[in-house]
């Protein structure tokens, strides 16, 4: 199976592999990245040689800016591996990085709501509860 072929094939596992809602991104240096999950679970990066598997993960630099800061769980040079192992291993990476990520989900104070770290503010209260509990009006 030639190079092109392959990749797209990874594509395809990638798109029936990945938590629902998945948001496929053309990168700057001809690679794919998809963040997957909603909220994000997980992002996978593929290039010419390798898949690079990742817990999502995001910081707030500012009070309105949350910027993606995902953590790495591994790499698979995905030319260099047979096919079987290559999708048990990528199967496993994904797996891996989406219950690495759900472990640090926290239920809000208020709604009991399971929530993303990034969401939740430090008195354990998600975004949403605290805007109706400080009377915000949208």
């Amino acid at each position: 199976m030639n190079a092109p072929e392959r990749f797209e094939q990874l594509i395809a596992f990638l798109g029936s592999h990945l938590p629902a809602h998945v948001d496929q991104r053309d990168q700057p240096d001809g690679s794919l990245e998809f963040i997957a999950g909603d909220p994000p679970e997980v992002v996978v990066v593929l290039n010419e040689s390798s898949v690079i598997v990742s817990e999502y993960a995001a910081v707030w630099e500012t009070p309105f800016h949350l910027a993606p800061k995902p953590r790495r769980v591994g790499v698979l040079k995905w030319r260099r591996l047979p096919e079987t192992s290559l999708y048990h291993a990528l199967a496993a990476l994904v797996k891996g990085a989406r219950d690495a990520r759900l472990t640090r989900f926290r239920p809000c104070r208020f709604c009991a709501q399971s929530t993303a770290p990034e969401w939740l503010r430090e008195d354990g209260v998600c975004q949403s509860c605290s805007e109706q509990q400080s009377g915000a009006v949208h």
